[in-house]
């Protein structure tokens, strides 16, 4: 069964600063393994700053996130637009930031995300961690990865799936210091 599409939300024990506090998207799972990305996890560096030619295609102020610890110096970029035939999951698509944004724009692109690094599973490791617990995995949806406050999306992950999930929407990031 593939997990493709499907988010990875860290549980309040588990007790890895790379994933504590983070949804994770899973763009990618096989027999070879898995690739995700990290939604919440914006960096002090804004899109303008760092790809100017790009600034139209996100909103002021937008940061590019830490996707996760694997490759950091890697860009991955999601866009979402006004075309079915993304190869990615959620029907997103991956850009090239080389491209030309007129280019872009003109395929239906409206809006992207950039991630710089990302997660990585080796083959049957993921299944592993979650057999173990340590994630819980619900449906994701293009506006996760377009979250416009990733500070609240895993609460409002938590909390828009109920049960036990919702009861941790508030719980603190640091338990000990509560």
């Amino acid at each position: 069964m593939t997990l493709e599409g499907r988010l990875l939300v860290s549980k309040p024990a588990l007790h890895d600063d790379s994933f504590n506090g983070t949804i994770t998207l899973l763009v990618e799972h096989d027999q070879g393994g898995a690739i995700g990305l990290i939604l919440n996890r914006p960096t002090e560096l804004l899109m303008a700053d760092a790809f100017s030619e790009w600034g139209s295609m996100a909103p002021e102020g937008e940061p590019i996130f830490s996707g996760g610890p694997v490759e950091a110096g890697s860009m991955v970029v999601l866009a979402d637009g006004s075309f079915d035939d993304g190869e990615l999951a959620l029907g997103l698509r991956s850009l090239d930031l080389e491209q030309q944004v007129p280019l872009v724009k003109a395929d239906g692109i409206e809006r992207i995300r950039v991630f710089a690094g990302y997660a990585g599973w080796a083959p049957n490791q993921l299944e592993g961690e979650l057999a173990m617990g340590a994630w819980w995995l619900v449906a994701g949806t293009k506006d996760d990865v377009f979250h416009v406050d990733p500070s609240k999306l895993w609460a409002d992950v938590l909390r828009r799936n109920g049960g036990e999930m919702a009861r941790f929407a508030h719980y603190p990031r640091d338990p000990s210091s509560n």
